[in-house]
């Protein structure tokens, strides 16, 4: 056989294996859908996977902004370089006249935000990209998602864990990911936003279109957008399909990040 068949037989079967990995999860998320009015107020708690990029909450601000331009969120991302969950202290985040107590808008000047019975009311939470798996770290991850999640709700709001997604060269770790996220979720009434899934499926569909940085780890410019319209289409219920919001990138790319994310919420939370 010629090397380029030999390779061309690897690749194949490489993305078929993707393809199949980004179908679902071992468990099936019992929470569908955030419920209620759209939040109007959203804490990203993480790491560096949330920051790249300009941050993720950002994109998904103004995803928001095109497709819903009746509402309107306000987004605050907390992120410590190479934290896991346990690293934060999420109750600190939800005081009075703390984050989140002022914005800066178009013209670079400060607004103070009126103040409401919720600070938040939505927390996305992500632990270390190794954290829920780790032989080591995972009992913590078990630990933390039920501590922050009855911290968040004590707060009157809602916990949502965000699925990462696996390294570029361990393609592998994204099942496993995809099902800590999922049992976990489950355990604590939370929902799920399957970036992880998206990851794979664009891979499997595209894999001509890198997602990552040079360390393997964290997102490309078209990584972060992938990951912001899949939590765009799981918070709001809202498809990313056509979104005119491309941060830059091509019109071809933007369609095809558009529908795997639309396409893995549906699969993941079969809506």
């Amino acid at each position: 056989m010629k090397l380029r068949q030999v390779t061309l037989a690897i690749t194949t079967l490489v993305a078929a294996s993707l393809a199949a990995t980004a179908g679902m999860a071992q468990s099936k998320p019992a929470l569908k859908e955030l419920g209620g009015n759209p939040p109007a107020s959203i804490i990203f708690i993480g790491n560096s996977f949330f920051y790249y990029n300009n941050s993720m909450h950002g994109h998904v601000g103004a995803m928001v902004a095109e497709g819903m331009k009746e509402h309107k969120v306000r987004g605050s991302s907390v992120t410590i370089s190479g934290s896991g969950l346990d690293w934060h202290d999420v109750n600190s985040y939800f005081r009075p006249d703390g984050v989140g107590r002022y914005s800066f808008v178009a013209n670079n000047e400060v607004v103070f935000n009126p103040p409401t019975d919720k600070l938040f009311e939505v927390a996305v939470m992500m632990d270390c990209s190794q954290c829920p798996v780790h032989p080591t770290l995972s009992k913590v991850f078990t630990e933390y998602t039920k501590k922050h999640s009855d911290t968040v709700r004590k707060h009157g709001a809602k916990p949502v864990f965000f699925m990462s997604w696996a390294y570029q060269d361990k393609p592998d770790m994204t099942e496993p990911l995809a099902e800590a996220y999922t049992k976990a979720a489950n355990d604590n009434g939370a929902l799920v936003i399957p970036a992880g899934l998206a990851f794979a499926r664009s891979i499997a569909q595209k894999p001509d279109l890198n997602l990552y940085v040079a360390d393997k780890r964290h997102p490309s410019l078209p990584g972060t957008y992938l990951a912001a319209a899949t939590t765009y289409a799981t918070l709001f219920g809202k498809s990313p399909v056509g979104l005119k919001y491309s941060a830059g990138l091509s019109p071809e790319v933007t369609a095809h990040l558009q529908q795997v994310a639309q396409d893995t919420v549906k699969s993941y939370l079969g809506r």
